[in-house]
């Protein structure tokens, strides 16, 4: 039966429902394919069926081995048909089938007789199939005809050939890179794929070996390469020999020849050409200029396609170099309104970015009538880029915040919402003229329905909100909160609320009355709030000044990891001592990857719950206060996470952490034996401490036997000057007396055993050794405690980096402090960042850090370094250990 006609002026939404596929079943196409069975066949028919496994099979639909079986033979009886039509949809059936090796037989010889077909669609086709399910031993038999294949005169031939061999290359690449020479005349091809396809089996081939890619491109650049297709391959694979060449600036291999390409006849090419110009490693202004010219001429192109591909590559040079977009601003306001809401969004944010102060105001004008016609994820884009402008011009801050508090008066999800009080947050912190316009903004509304980003904006008013000019203002919609919305939030505003009458004495009075109002809530965490703090303010809600322990109690960062303190409080059993927050462990717990992974099942011993990577200060604290020879050595102030000793396929499996006292390290080595037939004994580690001057070793405790996948562990103690985070690298050597054993009953079978020497990794005791990872839960709040009479700032030359990613790791990994607040994630292509860090220098000093990082267009990396901590001594200490790190 006919389907009906849709019309044109029909709904959409009907039109996209529509299926000719709809409501189809596996079951029921299995019973009409015994059409296929037919002694009269209808290749119209056969078609119709075949199409529905396909679609049944590309939408996910798993065949049982029975049911795949079945329906491959009959589809191996379609051969018989002369139909060319029904023919190519049995070439798609088989490919997509996959039969088994036994089954492969039952084909290739129709297969192999197409190949040598004088219908040339049936050639191309068999060698697709026959290279898709055969394995590497027909391969051989039918080499001859693939290469055949690859320098016929037919395009179509010649393509299938090249693409069968580019998949092939992934199981068969020795029989693929025996067809060099035929693949190199293809390359000479006048047929467009032929050459673009040669062009890219013959990179595959010689992919690994860089002298063979150089000179393959240095060979096409002569002007043989004739298929835009294929040039813009070759442009891809000039790129890449640049950026392997490692030549930042100068006279760059193979940079004139795309410059010429910026003149070609194909778009795509120019195109091609201009985008690998403008990704250049160290690109300059003078390289950019032809580049920028071309891609600036697109933007008025009749094509949205180039529209789109000129803007979305400015907008990424714009990322480095903001001055060099500049020219092309007037041609990309002309596109703010283009019917494309993708090419407009591009354009605003380019222009966001290369804009001058002065343009500020026009520009938010026209983002205002556009804003409303785009979706969420290009609007959460435009905000991102309002922030980064607001940030570069301050003194604009004023128009800026009034359009991100218009913005979010207007329907949204939750993460453009999130996004722009995201924005407002970070223009408050850093412009402190935005403060009191901006902390207005997201309380003026009344329709913020989605809890986490009131939760957040509580939060930072309570933080911010006191230091204003008039605070009392804020009390009014604070309170709101907590008559309209639910525990959660409501619980939330009382904290806020006590937050104001902390710090603002003359608002005391107020917010007395209205925690005494929340003592009547109906739920018990608001009323428990509103007792604690009317109990912790104090003064009976008179004006009188909050003292110290309160505002500490109220602003002060807590110094433990919350997970830290959730993992103790479940640990808990209750008793009648309390619970003392002193107990939990302040270092961050990181896992690496590596130990995500399973243990390898050779070394079992190395995953026991002392020598894992999880295992807390207090466990190893109380085996090393066991031991005699350790016991009068203090408090351990920090352990290390385990450093493999060995490989992980070697006969002895050996790691060691590093525990770290005020005037002591010890090394703990955990050992495992993997050998069956083996028992050691005596085991020990010599260290050769020639490289460490500053320690001196004093006592060691060695293993007395080691049996076979049991770990032991044996400890070497060194001292050190007190107090001094003393560097130094360790030579090790395993020792230990062998003796051979029965696997099977665990006796000694020989009592003499042979002693051996088995040679370790060094270990190096690192600066990031004497650094406790401590996070701080509000790090504006900690650095503020602390004060600016304890600053101290220097600024250092990093050197050349790849980004700025790489000098910000370097640095965190050799100060060993923890990342606040997100800032160890630096945004792709950022110029400039700001990493915050936190942690505890031994001797229990508080130490935090602010990092602002530079990266100038030689790619070399400057660093500000502003250190606070509650010693001057420490800040001088982290200042010295940048400077020799």
């Amino acid at each position: 039966m006919a389907q009906p006609l849709i019309k044109k002026d029909d709904d959409r939404d009907d039109e996209s429902e529509y299926s000719p596929f709809l409501g189809i079943e596996k079951g029921a196409v299995l019973q009409e394919a015994r059409v296929f069975n037919d002694p009269q066949l209808d290749p119209r028919r056969c078609s119709q069926v075949i199409t529905k496994l396909l679609y049944l099979l590309n939408q996910g639909e798993s065949f049982t081995k029975v049911e795949a079986t079945e329906v491959f033979f009959s589809v191996t009886k379609l051969f018989q048909s002369k139909d060319i039509g029904l023919r190519r949809m049995v070439y798609l059936m088989i490919k997509e089938l996959s039969p088994s090796a036994d089954e492969v037989i039952i084909v290739t010889s129709s297969l192999m007789k197409d190949m040598n077909s004088k219908t040339d669609m049936y050639r191309a086709n068999a060698i697709r199939v026959l290279c898709r399910i055969t394995d590497g031993t027909l391969l051989t038999q039918i080499e001859r005809y693939l290469k055949q294949a690859i320098v016929d005169k037919n395009p179509v031939v010649a393509s299938a050939a090249l693409v069968s061999g580019i998949h092939l290359l992934q199981t068969n690449p020795e029989i693929v890179k025996r067809w060099s020479n035929e693949v190199q005349e293809a390359v000479q091809s006048r047929a467009a794929l032929v050459q673009f396809h040669a062009l890219a089996l013959l990179h595959q081939i010689r992919q690994n070996d860089r002298l063979a890619v150089s000179k393959l491109v240095s060979n096409l650049t002569r002007g043989t390469v004739r298929s835009p297709l294929a040039q813009c391959l070759l442009i891809r694979f000039i790129s890449q020999v640049i950026q392997e060449s490692g030549t930042q600036t100068g006279d760059r291999p193979f940079y004139d020849y795309l410059e010429a390409c910026l003149r070609h006849k194909a778009e795509m090419v120019i195109f091609e050409a201009a985008r690998a110009i403008t990704e250049l490693s160290g690109v300059t202004s003078r390289e950019l200029t032809p580049a920028i010219t071309v891609l600036q001429l697109f933007l008025s192109s009749s094509k949205p396609v180039l529209r789109f591909a000129a803007v979305r590559t400015l907008n990424k040079v714009a990322m480095m170099h903001p001055m060099a977009v500049t020219n092309c601003n007037i041609d990309m306001e002309s596109l703010i309104s283009d019917q494309n809401r993708s090419i407009a969004t591009l354009a605003i944010t380019t222009l966001l970015k290369t804009g001058n102060e002065s343009s500020v105001d026009r520009l938010m004008k026209q983002i205002t009538n556009f804003m409303s016609d785009i979706a969420d994820e290009f609007k959460i884009v435009v905000v991102d880029a309002i922030r980064s402008l607001c940030l570069k011009f301050p003194l604009k801050y004023r128009s800026l915040m009034n359009f991100l508090s218009n913005i979010l008066r207007e329907e949204g999800g939750f993460d453009y919402k999130k996004a722009i009080v995201d924005s407002i947050v970070i223009l408050i912190r850093d412009i402190p003229d935005a403060k009191e316009s901006g902390l207005s903004a997201p309380f003026s509304i009344a329709i913020l329905f989605y809890m986490l980003l009131l939760l957040q904006i509580l939060h930072f008013l309570g933080v911010e909100g006191p230091k204003t000019a008039d605070p009392s203002k804020y009390i009014r919609y604070i309170y709101n909160r907590v008559i309209l919305e639910n525990a959660t939030v409501r619980a939330s505003a009382v904290s806020t609320l006590a937050k104001f009458g902390a710090m603002v004495d003359s608002l005391k009075p107020r917010i007395f009355i209205l925690l005494r109002r929340c003592l009547f809530d109906s739920d018990d965490e608001v009323r428990d709030r509103a007792t604690l703090y009317l109990n912790t303010l104090g003064g009976d809600g008179g004006v009188v000044e909050t003292d110290e322990d309160a505002k500490e109690f109220l602003f002060g960062s807590l110094d433990v990891p919350l997970s830290n303190l959730e993992t103790s409080l479940k640990n808990y059993e209750p008793s009648e001592e309390p619970f003392d927050i002193n107990s939990v462990p302040k270092e961050v717990k990181s896992q690496p990857l590596a130990e995500k992974k399973a243990t390898n099942k050779k070394h079992p011993g190395l995953d026991t719950p002392l020598a894992a990577a999880s295992t807390g200060v207090d466990a190893y604290e109380k085996l090393l206060s066991s031991i005699s020879e350790f016991s009068s050595f203090g408090k351990l102030f920090k352990s290390s996470a385990p450093v493999e000793l060995t490989e992980a396929e070697t006969e002895y499996a050996v790691n060691v952490v590093k525990h770290v006292y005020d005037g002591h390290v010890v090394f703990q080595y955990n050992c495992t034996n993997t050998i069956p037939e083996q028992l050691l004994e005596d085991v020990t580690v010599t260290v050769d401490a020639s490289e460490a001057e500053e320690f001196a070793e004093i006592a060691s405790k060695p293993l007395r036997s080691l049996p076979y996948d049991t770990p032991g562990h044996t400890f070497v103690a060194f001292q050190k000057p007190e107090g001094v985070p003393a560097v130094g690298k360790f030579s090790n050597n395993l020792r230990f007396i062998v003796k051979e054993v029965d696997p099977s009953t665990g006796e000694v079978i020989e009592e003499d055993g042979m002693e051996e020497d088995y040679q370790l990794e060094d270990v190096d005791v690192v600066a990031a050794d004497y650094m406790l990872k401590v996070g701080v839960s509000n790090f504006r709040n900690a650095w503020d405690s602390i004060g600016a009479d304890f600053e101290k700032v220097d600024e250092y030359g990093l050197g050349p980096r790849e980004n700025l990613t790489e000098a910000v790791n370097a640095v965190i990994s050799l100060l060993g402090m923890q990342p606040c607040e997100g800032t160890e994630v630096v945004p792709s292509n950022s110029r400039s960042h700001t990493c915050l860090l936190s942690g505890v220098f031994i001797g229990n000093v508080k130490v935090l850090v602010r990092l602002q990082f530079g990266l100038d267009s030689n790619r070399e990396v400057a660093m500000k370094l502003a250190v606070r901590s509650e010693d001057d001594a420490v800040s001088d200490t982290i200042h010295e250990i940048v400077a020799s790190g």
